[in-house]
């Protein structure tokens, strides 16, 4: 989804701020801790996990109008043997509070043995924003968002955390997650972060968040590709993809398989998913994995089964680390 509240542009912060924001961090050669996660995990056997699909792979059908929201359930069972969805609230924007519309969706789900897994949130407000009145709307604002997920019968939403807010200085934005994240635990439904553009995809940052929080029910979602670039959208990354998505894992409550393009043996040229795979595994992970394709040299339906392909493949694969 948009890392903005616009919808068609996803990443417009790696290009903005990739080099700057990298070295602000200090996270391109910054070495581990012996007591934290790391990038670079033992050979062995990639585990269990379900495969889901993230509504944002379809989204410039869904702009285009050539398929509809309450159709993508029967579209992810049958077009692509998918049995999980995670929804985006921009393509039911005006749905939160429609309880026809919503037991309609969930029917249409249920029909087709399709789990509803999450709704993507944009679009409803700056959870860290400094001035308090604003971040205390943006937490009513979503409220309605975690009453929908519930009706639906998924187990979390994710949320973006904002831009006020750096691994040093996690007040404002803990409070608010922590307030939503209560009025989540009394619907059984979770609260979750993905790296979705400014300080989300600074790992310490996220990490001093989870902490600050320190509730069960908030938590990660940890996003394979969105982190910054040295330059450009297709350039080498400017920190350690692999680092930073195992520090997030002991948080995640949600996993999202970002994909760009593949080559003829059907890797993913930008990312090593038998690495992150192995990650995902040692992180003691074995839920959803939701594919989200965001390519441009294959269409969307390509793209998707190229994604889910690859996971396939991979699931119950040994892992040996590359020379």
């Amino acid at each position: 989804m948009s890392t903005s509240h616009r919808p068609l542009n996803r990443r417009t912060f790696l290009e903005a701020t990739a080099a700057a924001g990298a070295a602000a961090w200090g996270l391109a050669g910054r070495p581990a801790r012996a007591d934290e996660p790391t990038g670079k995990p033992a050979a062995g056997k990639i585990g269990d996990f379900k495969v889901s699909l993230a509504e944002w792979s379809l989204h410039k059908a869904l702009f285009a109008k050539k398929i509809d929201n309450l159709d993508f359930p029967k579209i992810a069972r049958e077009q692509y043997g998918i049995e999980g969805v995670e929804f985006v609230n921009q393509f039911f924007k005006d749905k939160a509070q429609d309880s026809a519309y919503l037991k309609e969706l969930k029917s249409r789900a249920s029909d087709v043995g399709v789990t509803c897994v999450l709704i993507m949130i944009d679009g409803e407000g700056d959870l860290s924003s400094p001035d308090a009145k604003a971040r205390h709307k943006a937490v009513d604002n979503h409220k309605k968002w975690v009453d929908a997920a519930a009706a639906l019968g998924c187990h979390a939403i994710r949320v973006n955390t904002g831009e006020h807010y750096s691994s040093k200085d996690v007040g404002a934005v803990a409070e608010a997650c922590t307030k939503l994240t209560e009025y989540g635990e009394g619907r059984r439904i979770s609260i979750i972060c993905e790296n979705h553009g400014g300080p989300s995809s600074n790992p310490d940052a996220m990490v001093a968040l989870m902490k600050a929080v320190n509730r069960p029910t908030f938590g990660t979602l940890p996003d394979f590709g969105n982190f910054p670039h040295k330059q450009g959208h297709s350039g080498p990354y400017a920190i350690d993809v692999y680092d930073a998505i195992a520090r997030m894992m002991p948080f995640a409550r949600g996993v999202s398989a970002k994909s760009y393009d593949f080559d003829a043996s059907g890797r993913e040229t930008m990312l090593d998913f038998a690495r992150i795979l192995k990650i995902v595994t040692d992180a003691g992970y074995h839920g959803f994995v939701g594919i989200e394709y965001e390519g441009s040299r294959l269409g969307e339906s390509e793209g998707i089964k190229a994604t889910r392909d690859l996971l396939l493949s991979l699931h119950g694969a040994n892992y040996q680390p590359a020379g």
